[in-house]
Formats: structure tokens, sequence, C-alpha cells
């Protein structure tokens, strides 16, 4: 405060506006610490943007495939075993009946762990922002899913992007993720392109 010549208060409300956008992380009693990188944000803005008709559903979903195809070549080449044993069980999570909650989370730890195993923090954040809307769109996209057959496929598509990530196949792993966005997205939302 003496520095900048302002008071005290001043630095309260910019240290709380700073917390406020996770950019610090501010404790009774201690100094404020650089806050660590954190998709939320980016989230809270996505959503405003989506719920004020600034974007539509259909632009995010666009964004989101393009990153996807990328997060799901880098996870080929970058990923760890642990990260690959990790995104084949949350394939095969999937497989839950009707249990809605734990399909949307097994579906979003997919998705999320590919960015993680991209080896690009950012790639990762970006696809946390995703969170909110996926919790949306992800029973939306498995309600299209009126068939057995519709519903394998689907699971077969997942299986296939984890598949070719653990076998270290990027062509294959960005393939399998294109036709995975081509059948449960695509199909949600055709009609707004």
């Amino acid at each position: 405060a003496t520095q900048l010549g302002v008071s005290r208060p001043v630095m309260r409300e910019a240290f709380g506006a700073l917390a406020a956008l996770r950019l610090v992380d501010v404790g009774n009693g201690r100094k404020p610490r650089v806050g660590a990188i954190d998709g939320s944000v980016m989230a809270a803005s996505m959503g405003h943007a989506v719920n004020t008709a600034q974007v539509s559903l259909a632009d995010v979903w666009e964004v989101r495939r393009t990153l996807e195809l990328r997060t799901a070549e880098l996870a080929a080449i970058n990923r760890t075993d642990e990260q690959a044993r990790a995104i084949l069980t949350a394939a095969h999570g999937l497989s839950v009946g009707h249990d809605e909650a734990a399909r949307t989370a097994a579906d979003t730890a997919f998705h999320q762990t590919i960015a993680e195993a991209s080896g690009n923090q950012l790639f990762h954040q970006i696809v946390r922002s995703f969170e909110q809307l996926m919790a949306v769109a992800i029973p939306r996209a498995w309600a299209g899913r009126t068939t057995h057959e519709e519903r394998d496929e689907t699971l077969a598509l997942h299986r296939e992007v984890a598949e070719a990530i653990a076998a270290r196949d990027p062509a294959r792993a960005r393939a399998a993720m294109e036709s995975h966005f081509n059948n449960s997205i695509g199909e949600m939302l055709k009609d707004q392109f």
C-alpha cells in the first residue's frame, strides 16, 4: 500500500478481486499467494456467454471438437502408463446401465484425463472449463441413444479412442475421437448448424 500510495482498504479490495478470479489465494492471517491455474474462471465466462446467447452451444462444441481431436493425438504420444489405464477405465466405466450421474462422471473423466495426458496444461484447463456444460450435454446425448445398438456403438467409440491412445497411435486416436464426436455431439447439434 505504501509503495503504491494507496490505502489498505484499496489493497484489500484489489486482493479480493484477484482472489475472485483465482489469480491469488488469500486466507486469514497469511500473505496472499499466487493461485494455481484453474479452468473455473474460463468456465464461468463460457457459461455466461452461452446463457446470454452471445455464443451458441454449437459454437462451444465446435471449439471443443477441435481441441479434443488434438488432445487425443497428443495423449497417444505423451501419455503415461497410468494415464492410459485411467482413460481405459473411464471408457469402460460408461457401461453403468441407467446410472446417469455415474456415466456423466465417467465421460467427463474420460475427456479430462485425455486432455491431461496430452502433456499441455492449458489443454487440460480448457477441457476442464467445459465441465458444467458437459453435465448438461452428456445426459442429453445419451438420452438420444434410445436403442441398445446406438448405446453399444457410443461405448465402442469411447473404447476405440482409449485403445488408440493406449497403443500410442496418434492418427488412430484422432480419427477415433472424430468418429466419437460425429456420433455423440453431431447428432445432438445437427439442427443447430
